[in-house]
């Protein structure tokens, strides 16, 4: 059955339309003048439709389908809520991506064939310009909006306690590197009791192709997924932000956009803000910048004008709002983070999360930062899926295994709700038993000596006693950040705390200089924000010690390792 004016889009119409970039159209993520001139046009186009509860799962607004009263519906700047039938209009601009955001209680479609959620309709009548050229497909000129563009939701039960998968940075290069996912993360999440997963972007390593194989192996996880995208997930051809996210749009939709689950609003922006193609860098890549446009800018405070403030905020970003790889460098950091921060006073119950830098993080930002609420805002950097993007050695499966260079092992985190109050754990790929933890034990001579030994000699066990008095226990608590306390205890002593300093995780300093040919040519060992050291005890005896070290987290958890601490005679 094709759709026609009063009835929305068809289950057919719903899938072809999923392959152009969905049931929706995502505001070309375009530049701050290109928004501000759309909106200062005094066009009076306007979008208007239906919300609608679809109790028979077709996708279809019957004569009998009862409007959803109270749903937030975009067109990528203002939010508008509908009325008591269902209704909702909007302004209309020639490029634009009108979106339901996804209220409590209901879920929007999901493609079964890759798990992708279709909320929204792509208005670009033109397409993607022919005269990018782009390398990989863009949009196709969409057909004339109905005359009632209508949504479909459908009720599920949303219970106050659920879990999220986060991913970031899986960034395969090749098509090995999509191998490396499916044997090394999906293989760990099977069974998973998550209601749904997302990507913070960098899907891809530039190669945009991958999409579709990287989304049907994603698929069979068996989770709803949404997704943001990332500085290697763009169309390089763009001269600007404008047309950057085209391939992104036909495949996900949206670039940014908001839905709710229980009592926790998820706000999922794009904050790579693209300046254009650099003829020194390579493949045609571009510069880019950490910025929140104009149009999110609007799109998030208008939402929130219209988000109770007993919610929860989930916030997500690709750059960070800071990192301590370079606190100043525009690439790696949001640039106008303190305007951003005050979009959100007066909101008690808040976290973000980002990726990007392949490092693990864990800022708490305050007034010096643009934040205003009474306790600092908690902010997330996550540990990258790819870790050293799949650099490093393979393990039994032949899979990288690219522990990241901080000394992360590759990974991904699992965020836990309850209510407004959240919590987070970090899962490594490769790690014993999970391990939290790793232990190492370094001695003046470790760095100008490791040539002359076997892997792992001058970080572990025996050690010389005449160099007891100069050695230290490294511990990398790899999730750890600046609330988590360490200590360290040696047989039946008492208990000595471990002082957290900025230095490199010396094991991965040590991997990396010994697999030279499996590395990608920029990843080095960088200085970890979660180590912890502390001296041995110079009057140390020979014989074999037992260390056990304990980590508590911000959460009040303790996370322990284990060393059995030889020292030779």
């Amino acid at each position: 059955m094709d759709h026609d004016q009063e009835s929305g889009l068809s289950r057919r119409d719903l899938l072809k339309s999923a392959a152009l970039g969905g049931v929706g159209l995502a505001l070309a993520s375009g530049d701050a003048r290109a928004a501000a001139t759309a909106q200062a046009d005094g066009s009076s186009a306007t979008v208007r439709g239906i919300v609608f509860e679809d109790t028979g799962s077709t996708g279809i607004r019957q004569a009998d389908s009862r409007g959803v009263a109270g749903v937030l519906v975009s067109n990528g700047r203002e939010v508008v809520k509908t009325d008591a039938d269902g209704g909702y209009t909007l302004p209309l601009r020639d490029e634009t991506i009108i979106f339901v955001i996804k209220p409590a209680g209901f879920t929007t479609p999901v493609e079964a064939d890759t798990m992708l959620h279709r909320f929204y309709r792509i208005n670009q009548p033109s397409g993607s310009p022919a005269a990018l050229n782009l390398t990989f497909e863009g949009i196709e000129p969409t057909a004339p909006l109905p005359a009632s563009l209508d949504f479909p939701l459908t009720r599920q039960d949303e219970p106050a306690q659920f879990e999220v998968v986060l991913f970031t940075d899986p960034q395969p290069q090749t098509p090995a590197e999509v191998d490396f996912i499916r044997e090394d993360v999906v293989n760990a999440l099977n069974g998973t009791p998550a209601k749904f997963g997302m990507t913070l972007g960098d899907m891809m390593f530039d190669d945009l192709s991958l999409y579709g194989r990287y989304n049907g192996i994603i698929a069979t996880l068996g989770l709803p997924w949404y997704n943001i995208g990332g500085n290697h997930d763009l169309n390089f051809e763009a001269p600007n932000r404008h047309y950057s996210r085209e391939t992104f749009k036909r495949t996900f939709g949206p670039p940014y956009y908001a839905f709710a689950y229980a009592d926790a609003v998820f706000i999922m922006l794009d904050n790579v803000d693209y300046l254009g193609t650099d003829p020194k860098r390579p493949g045609g890549a571009g510069k880019y910048e950490g910025r929140i446009d104009a149009a999110q800018m609007d799109f998030v405070r208008n939402l929130l004008a219209e988000v109770p403030t007993d919610k929860l905020l989930v916030v997500t970003l690709h750059i960070p709002l800071r990192t301590y790889i370079d606190p100043e460098d525009p690439a790696q950091n949001l640039t106008n983070r303190a305007e951003f921060l005050k979009l959100f006073e007066g909101r008690p119950h808040n976290v973000s999360f980002s990726g990007h830098t392949h490092t693990t993080e864990h800022h708490y930002l305050d007034a010096a930062d643009g934040w205003t609420g009474p306790q600092p805002h908690h902010h997330h950097v996550l540990t990258a899926v790819s870790g050293s993007w799949w650099s490093g050695p393979y393990d039994h499966r032949g899979v990288a295994v690219a522990d990241s260079r901080d000394g992360t092992p590759n990974g991904f985190h699992i965020l836990s709700i309850d209510g407004t109050s959240y919590t987070t754990r970090y899962v490594p790929l490769k790690e014993p038993n999970g391990r939290q933890i790793r232990l190492s034990v370094l001695s003046h001579l470790h760095s100008e000596m490791r040539r002359d030994y076997r892997p792992g000699a001058l970080i572990e066990p025996p050690i010389a006693l005449a160099a007891v008095p100069s050695t230290t226990l490294v511990a990398n608590v790899f999730d750890g950040g600046p609330k988590t306390t360490v200590t360290m205890r040696i047989g039946t002593a008492e208990p000595k705390s471990m002082v957290r300093k900025a230095i490199p995780d010396p094991f991965v300093e040590d991997v990396f200089a010994r697999n030279e040919s499996v590395k990608k040519a920029w990843v080095k060992a960088e200085v970890s924000s979660h180590m912890w050291t502390v001296r041995l005890p110079p009057t140390l005896g020979p014989g074999v010690h037992p260390v056990r070290v304990a980590a508590t987290d911000q959460y009040g958890r303790v996370q322990h390792a284990t060393l059995a601490l030889e020292i030779a005679t």
